[in-house]
């Protein structure tokens, strides 16, 4: 029986919580824990496939909202799937696409889209250029002792490109810190990713301290966007989108009109189905401008999928995808071959509906 014809016949739902160590950077905020969903998916030909849900959205380590990320809330997307999922069982798969194009909290929408891509086998079941798509693009900010540096240079394989958080302490230090990476690994080049944090007047006497070859771009340099086509202008450095493609004034195709746009820095979990990403990246490549898949902080389970998803939307870009380490529990156990099985462990149940599950193994 295809997976085409095939109708649902359980859905499962769980939370989880997991401890970060070290903390991570949401911008200019931290987080030290991470929480999320994972929904479960039988059909009647005992197929069965697994996603994470994990808006980026809650509080950061001083208790404080984070904020320019998710708009919607981990309880809003549970009080949305408890209504639901009731109504999928006996639904054909194709259901879980079409909900994905109506819903409105875009960590669902692109979810469902991609349980529906895997149980209808839309998406690689294996990387096939490993040398891009499971390289590691290495995260690095100032603070970083000099052996977490060298250790996350010497792991770089075929990758060239390291990602710099800017625009967090002091201008001097992170230069420093810059020429610091540049020393042990001369041969890489930089993406800097300022998170709106500096006016114009520090994005240029920040960049004009740097060898202008060296920097692919900076993402969202400026505190007003509208700055950072004049700080194109003045260095010649191109600058890529983040949170700016979270606006609701977002507007793409001006967008890719503007000055100096080198690239789109797309996280999935924040924007929405499959096929709005899909169409998003086919627009900026025809306008010349790069698109990059990058994690929205989800654990193994969301990185592994966010890895295929490139595979087949972004194949010749490295993701970012480097924020793993910091996870304290794996969703995610390996079992024999390619298969794997959930970590009850961290997982608390929520609802499930349906027929009972097989006993919780899925292809990786």
């Amino acid at each position: 029986m295809s997976s085409d014809n095939s109708t649902i016949t359980s859905c499962t739902l769980y939370q989880y919580q997991i401890e970060l160590n070290p903390s991570l950077p949401v911008g200019i905020q931290r987080i030290d824990f991470r929480k999320g969903l994972v929904l479960t998916i039988q059909l009647n030909n005992r197929q069965m496939a697994w996603v994470e849900i994990a808006p980026l959205s809650g509080l950061d380590i001083d208790s404080q909202p984070i904020t320019g990320f998710s708009q919607e809330s981990l309880d809003e997307v549970i009080s949305q799937l408890l209504q639901v999922l009731p109504s999928l069982i006996d639904q054909p798969l194709v259901i879980l696409a079409n909900i994905a194009e109506q819903i409105s909290l875009p960590s669902l929408a692109f979810s469902l889209s991609l349980l529906h891509a895997k149980l209808s086998h839309q998406l690689p079941t294996r990387i096939e250029n490993p040398q891009t798509q499971l390289a590691v693009v290495p995260l690095l900010y100032d603070g970083m002792s000099a052996h977490v540096i060298t250790q996350k240079l010497q792991t770089l394989g075929t990758i060239n490109s390291v990602k710099i958080k800017v625009a967090q302490t002091s201008m001097a230090s992170e230069i420093q810190f810059i020429y610091q990476v540049l020393a042990i690994a001369p041969q890489v080049t930089l993406r800097l990713d300022a998170n709106r944090g500096f006016s114009l007047e520090q994005a240029i006497d920040f960049l004009a301290c740097l060898p202008k070859h060296k920097v692919e771009y900076i993402e969202e340099p400026c505190i007003n966007p509208n700055d950072n086509i004049q700080m194109h202008r003045q260095l010649e450095i191109k600058y890529a989108l983040d949170e700016s493609l979270n606006s609701s004034q977002f507007d793409l195709d001006s967008a890719l009109q503007q000055t100096g746009l080198g690239a789109l820095i797309i996280k999935p979990m924040l924007l929405g189905s499959l096929e709005k990403l899909q169409n998003m990246i086919s627009q900026a490549h025809l306008a010349g401008v790069r698109c990059i898949l990058s994690s929205s902080l989800e654990a193994d389970l969301g990185i592994n999928d966010l890895r295929l998803v490139s595979q087949a939307l972004t194949p010749d870009e490295s993701p970012g995808l480097d924020t793993l380490s910091a996870f304290t529990k794996p969703l995610l156990l390996a079992t024999s071959g390619l298969s794997a099985r959930l970590n009850h462990q961290v997982l608390q149940l929520l609802t499930h509906i349906g027929q009972p599950q097989d006993s919780g193994e899925a292809n990786l």
